[in-house]
C-alpha cells in the first residue's frame, strides 16, 4: 500500500544500489502471441516460457498485457474472467518458484466486476494488483464496453526490486499516472501491453516509435527502471508489432526484442545505475509534490466547483 506521510523513504534493506553497494538483476521479458479465448492454451505457453526463464536465472518474468486470454475477448469476459487467488493463478505461481512474476488477466471481482488486470507475484504469493484505470474507447478499441476501469495506481514494495509501479497500455499514455509513479518514487516501473501496428509508414510503425519515446522519457524523468512488454501475431485483423524493451534510468535501452516475432529476452542491469543516475539528476530529491497538489486541487475547483 502506498505510504501515508507526503515523502517515501524506503526501508534501510531496500534496493541494495540505495545503500551504496551494486546488485545485478535480470528481468526476462516474455513476448508472446496468446490465442484468442483460449486459456489452456495460453497457459501451456505460460509455463513453457517460466521455465525457459528460469534456465536462464531470470529474477522476474513479465507478460504482456491480458497475457492468458487474448486481447479482443469481448463477449467472452466473463468466460474467461479468473480469480487472482484461483488454480490457474496459482499453477503459474508455483511454476515460477523463486522467480517474481507479472502476468495479464482478465479478473473477475468478488462482486463481479471484470477488470483488465495484471498482479505481481514474488516469493510464492500476489503482492500486488493493478486493474487498467484508463480503457481506450475510441478507434478499434472497445474496453470500456466490456471492462470496469481500476480506480487507485499505486507503487508497492517488493523483496528484490525495491519499489515499483505497474501500468498497463493505455495507463502509460497519461502525464497524470507517471506524475503518480514519480511522486511514489519507484525503482521499476513495469508496462504490460497489447499495442498493435497503428501509423505505418514504410518499414516505420508510429506506435512503436512512440513507446520508445515514453520508454525513455519516464526513465530518465523517473530516474528508473522501465520495463515495456508487448504480444505479438495477428489478432481479429490487426497485427500486434512486439518490440518489448527494457530502458535504464539514463535512457539507454538495456534490452530490446524483436518486431512482429515471439521471443524470450533477457534484460540485465545494475541496480548501482540508479543510485549513480539520482546523484547526476536528483529529479526526484527537487520534486514539488505538494505544489502539485494545491495547483491540482485549485485546478479541481475552477474546474468543477463554479
Amino acid at each position: 500500500m502506498g505510504p501515508t506521510s507526503a515523502y517515501y523513504e524506503p526501508a534501510l534493506d531496500a534496493f541494495p544500489a540505495e545503500q551504496g553497494h551494486s546488485g545485478v538483476l535480470r528481468v526476462a521479458l516474455a513476448q508472446i502471441s496468446p490465442a484468442l479465448g483460449d486459456r489452456e492454451r495460453n497457459l501451456a505457453l505460460h509455463l513453457a516460457q517460466i521455465e525457459a526463464a528460469r534456465r536462464q536465472q531470470a529474477d522476474l518474468i513479465v507478460f504482456p498485457e491480458l497475457s492468458l486470454t487474448g486481447y479482443f475477448v469481448r463477449d467472452m469476459v466473463p468466460d474467461l474472467a479468473l480469480s487472482p487467488t484461483g488454480p490457474v493463478i496459482g499453477r503459474l505461481i508455483e511454476a515460477a518458484g523463486p522467480t517474481s512474476l507479472v502476468a495479464g488477466l482478465v479478473e473477475e471481482s468478488p462482486r463481479h466486476r471484470f477488470f483488465n488486470a495484471a498482479f505481481f507475484a514474488e516469493g510464492g504469493r500476489i503482492v500486488h494488483l493493478h486493474r487498467k484505470v484508463y480503457l481506450p474507447t475510441y478507434g478499434l478499441f472497445d474496453e470500456q464496453r466490456y471492462f470496469a476501469a481500476g480506480e487507485r495506481i499505486e507503487a508497492f514494495d517488493t523483496a528484490r526490486f525495491g519499489r515499483v509501479g505497474m501500468l498497463i497500455c493505455e495507463d502509460f499514455w497519461h502525464l497524470s499516472a507517471a506524475a503518480i509513479m514519480q511522486a511514489e518514487e519507484v525503482d521499476l516501473l513495469i508496462c504490460p501491453a497489447n499495442s498493435p501496428a497503428r501509423g505505418v509508414d514504410g518499414p516505420h510503425i508510429g506506435t512503436a516509435q512512440t513507446y520508445q519515446q515514453l520508454c525513455t522519457a519516464f526513465a530518465q524523468l523517473l530516474g528508473a527502471v522501465v520495463v515495456f512488454v508487448n504480444r505479438v501475431g495477428f489478432e481479429d485483423g490487426l497485427c500486434f508489432w512486439g518490440g518489448s524493451m527494457a530502458v535504464g534510468p539514463d535512457g539507454r535501452t538495456i534490452a530490446k526484442a524483436p518486431m512482429l516475432d515471439e521471443a524470450l529476452t533477457l534484460a540485465v542491469f545494475d541496480t548501482a545505475e540508479l543510485r549513480r543516475q539520482r546523484l547526476i539528476t536528483p529529479l526526484a530529491r527537487d520534486e514539488r509534490l505538494l505544489l502539485t497538489i494545491e495547483e491540482l486541487n485549485r485546478i479541481k475547483r475552477q474546474r468543477y466547483e463554479c
